[in-house]
């Protein structure tokens, strides 16, 4: 970027008191929100976002220098809800994701409930694919969640999205897209599940385990270095 192109110091420093006004209005809306999805809190937040993306840009090109804050992008969250205060429909969307980790404990469970269905056509339950239909056939999505390792699957990332509408939806009208048509700005509430949070939560742990260990050593260190030499005839 040329000299030219350059912003002031004058603007890099409106930048940085925009900043402290957001954030001092982030944690007045987050002392006064209602719930857990309060609108004010969620639209003060944005703005501490903008503010502070606005303030890391403007200090890089004056000073080349960075914040050390990292601000999760509009993609990560949810756009404000404009669905209607009071709904008088909702949809829940779910979505688990599994590993096929023991093949040959989900074709068992899936031969015991051929067997007990008593079917004398061709058996489904000897592919991956014909168990997995017989196995969501038999048993409700919650209970195999709840049992998954009992049928040799293996746990994956998993989300919940809840959504409002004024009224239902016509019978059948989107079997055939279930998830095409989610406006993002009609969910109440999701939650979601991912190995990523344990990896997070792992990696907090292990750098304090690794500072807990360091000051131990340092410890340890400094009590030797307070202690007297042995003398020749104590050896």
């Amino acid at each position: 970027m040329s000299d030219a192109a350059q912003p002031t110091a004058a603007e890099v420093r409106a930048a940085a008191e925009a900043v402290k006004t957001a954030l001092d209005r982030h944690l007045a809306a987050v002392e006064r929100r209602s719930g857990e999805d309060d609108p004010a809190v969620f639209e003060a937040f944005n703005q501490l976002a903008a503010a502070a993306e606005v303030y890391d840009e403007l200090l890089y090109d004056r000073y080349d220098e960075v914040t050390p804050f990292e601000i999760p992008g509009a993609e990560d969250a949810l756009p404000p809800y404009t669905g209607p205060e009071e709904p008088n429909a909702l949809s829940v969307l779910i979505r688990r994701d599994y590993a096929v980790a023991e093949p040959q404990r989900l074709l068992a469970h899936a031969e015991r409930i051929e067997a007990a269905e008593g079917d004398d056509g061709s058996p489904a339950s000897g592919t991956v694919h014909g168990a997995l239909g017989l196995l969501f056939g038999e048993f409700e999505p919650d209970e195999i969640a709840s049992r998954h390792k009992e049928f040799g699957l293996e746990e994956g990332d998993s989300t919940l999205w809840v959504t409002a509408a004024d009224e239902p939806a016509d019978p059948g009208e989107w079997l055939e897209a279930p998830f095409e048509q989610v406006d993002p700005q009609q969910v109440v509430c999701r939650f979601d599940v991912s190995a990523v949070f344990d990896d997070e939560i792992d990696d907090v742990d292990d750098d304090a385990d690794g500072d807990d260990l360091e000051d131990e050593l340092d410890s340890d260190l400094d009590e030797d270095e307070d202690l007297e030499p042995l003398d020749a005839d104590r050896r």
